[in-house]
């Protein structure tokens, strides 16, 4: 008997681990997961009506990128992981893009569904990470919730062309359970899939080079690592690595985008000015999520010098109280740097596009603030010694509800191109680029008149806006109004707006003011900037065969049909090509082609083709 009494006495105590009752059954895991798909399902079950997002990206992602729906071929493996293609290198997520183009064509809710499948992975994943990290379950739900149906999210699951941040937070996630279960029992087997997941998260979005430090937050809590010091900066050595290659590639691929705003065009200082009141905004959206739009124009020199001040001197006291109170509260600390750490790639200190801040930047970065508010606010109520037993749980459950249907009418916005910048033209002020995109979705609509009011509102708003002329000189180009056309496309080139489609602009232009040989210029210069543009060939292999150069013609006409399947003109201009070449079962073939892509053919010439020849099997 004394025996067994040493034995109890000498015994270590044992703390409760993750799947000990004490820190939440598996049942209860269970439940909160289901609960979350449910609520994540129901605040956007109308993405499924939504349509792809033509004059903003999923055109150059999706719809009409040929490397996309040519399908998962050699080709476009390749062309994937070497192309710097809209100023980005990441190759998993071009493969994504292909893998749902085999499953659904050019269905959008296909590609809706994946996005949607990876934002509720996302959430559950977080949701277990959390709870296996702290123990804390509700608190862990709580968070997740948040993540799953904040209406600042919608950018990144709704939109089509955000597939990169749904798909490298997937990897992000995956990314720290790795890093859980190796910091559980360190070794170099436990460390490869950590380097793994992280590489992969890379190649989706380089928004992931800021994990590294995450992780180092994680140690201090709730990882309680913190005593090893140095061996932890130390062992995330191959991680920091990745994420200054990372960095260099995507900055050599945004240079040659022509992205990248230098510090002649926007100093330094205009740049930290704008990250802090962005760090402000970020946080006052979350709290109040209204007037939520796709685009916030930047406001360059014109940036309100006090409020940049002002934005700085809070950041820097809270930043000052998270630390201090830091050693009590570790979730303070933590949740805090984790907001202001992951948003650096994306506040603008290298400053990409014309944007001042992007709802979408918050998908990840948001997450150490909900963790502040999900530990944080339980820790204030027991301070005080408030009894809220059944008050904070239905609080909780009311803001969740309330997020949702917010979330839902959010999700309406982006039912089409016009939706989305026609209430981001109602919720922003003087917004030329929203002006300029809600011309485009006009113009989409077959509703010229009303595009070009736009572009020129645009235009009056920014004048040296090039896209605006650019787009309103080929509007007024295709409505006839070919000089005054003409001049806003030169005005959009001397702004420094050189595309191939701008150039085919310009030669179409010259192409009806009789100019042959300039709109020869135009479209050769337009095909060596975008050899994929079967436009320019079309108009160019037109021209050839007005000169007598069939087979010039021909040649062109072949790779406008390949590069575009379901461009019609093409196999009319080659029906008419073979006409001249007396090979009229080309010719017929080439009308059936025509006809099957919707196409009507002119009557004349297929009388006169049935003089030459009867139509095959007639």
């Amino acid at each position: 008997m004394a025996k067994t009494r040493r034995k109890i006495k000498n015994a270590k105590p044992q703390s409760p681990t993750p799947q000990s009752p004490a820190r939440g059954s598996s049942r209860l895991k269970g439940l909160i997961c289901l609960l979350l798909i449910v609520v994540t399902l129901a605040a956007y079950w109308q993405v499924f009506g939504c349509k792809f997002i033509e004059c903003y990206d999923d055109h150059d992602y999706v719809t009409k990128n040929t490397f996309i729906t040519k399908g998962l071929g050699l080709g476009s493996l390749t062309w994937a992981f070497t192309t710097f293609r809209l100023g980005n290198w990441h190759p998993l997520t071009w493969l994504s893009y292909m893998a749902d183009y085999r499953m659904y064509g050019l269905d959008p809710r296909g590609h809706h569904l994946t996005n949607l499948l990876f934002h509720i992975a996302n959430t559950l994943i977080l949701f277990l990470v959390l709870s296996r990290m702290t123990g804390a379950v509700w608190k862990s739900g709580f968070v997740a919730a948040l993540f799953a149906i904040h209406p600042l999210h919608v950018e990144s699951v709704a939109w089509v062309a955000e597939r990169k941040d749904v798909l490298s937070t997937f990897f992000w996630l995956t990314t720290m359970y790795a890093y859980l279960l190796y910091a559980k029992r360190p070794s170099r087997a436990r460390y490869v899939p950590v380097m793994v997941a992280f590489g992969l998260g890379l190649m989706c979005k380089p928004m992931l080079v800021s994990l590294p430090l995450v992780l180092l937050l994680l140690d201090y809590w709730p990882l309680d690592r913190a005593s090893l010091r140095w061996r932890l900066v130390a062992e995330k050595a191959p991680l920091f690595v990745m994420s200054a290659a990372s960095c260099v590639v995507t900055f050599v691929a945004q240079r040659s985008g022509g992205a990248v705003t230098t510090l002649g065009n926007l100093t330094f200082g205009f740049r930290l000015g704008n990250a802090a009141i962005s760090y402000i905004a970020y946080m006052m959206k979350m709290v109040l999520p209204r007037g939520l739009a796709v685009f916030y124009g930047h406001p360059m020199v014109n940036l309100p010098i006090w409020e940049a001040v002002g934005a700085a001197v809070v950041l820097a006291g809270v930043t000052v109280l998270a630390l201090r109170y830091g050693r009590r509260w570790p979730y303070l600390a933590v949740g805090w740097l984790w907001y202001l750490i992951t948003l650096v790639p994306v506040i603008g200190i290298v400053q990409v596009g014309a944007q001042a801040m992007a709802d979408r930047y918050t998908y990840i970065t948001l997450t150490g603030l909900f963790v502040i508010i999900a530990w944080g606010i339980p820790d204030l109520i027991s301070r005080r010694g408030i009894t809220l037993r059944g008050l904070l749980p239905a609080s909780a459950s009311a803001l969740i509800v309330i997020l949702g249907v917010c979330t839902w009418f959010q999700v309406g916005v982006w039912r089409d191109s016009y939706s989305v910048f026609d209430h981001t033209i109602k919720v922003t002020r003087d917004n030329f680029y929203a002006y300029q995109m809600r011309g485009v979705a006009l113009d989409d609509q077959g509703r010229p008149e009303a595009a070009i009011r736009d572009f020129s509102r645009a235009i009056e708003i920014q004048p040296n806006f090039a896209p605006a002329h650019d787009s309103l000189g080929a509007e007024l180009v295709k409505m006839g109004r070919t000089k005054e056309g003409i001049d806003h496309l030169v005005t959009a080139l001397r702004l420094g707006r050189n595309t191939g489609l701008l150039h085919h602009n310009l030669a179409c232009g010259y192409f009806n003011l009789g100019r042959l040989g300039a709109a020869i210029d135009q479209c050769l210069i337009a095909l060596r900037l975008d050899p994929t543009l079967p436009d320019a060939h079309n108009l160019l292999a037109v021209i050839l065969a007005k000169q007598g150069k069939t087979d010039e013609a021909i040649s062109h006409l072949k790779s406008a049909a390949k590069l575009d399947p379901a461009y019609a003109d093409p196999h009319a201009n080659l029906a008419m090509a073979y006409y001249s070449k007396r090979d009229y079962t080309a010719a017929w073939r080439e009308i059936h082609l025509y006809q099957s892509k919707g196409g009507q053919p002119d009557p004349q010439f297929i009388a006169d083709l049935c003089r030459r020849m009867p139509a095959p099997g007639r």
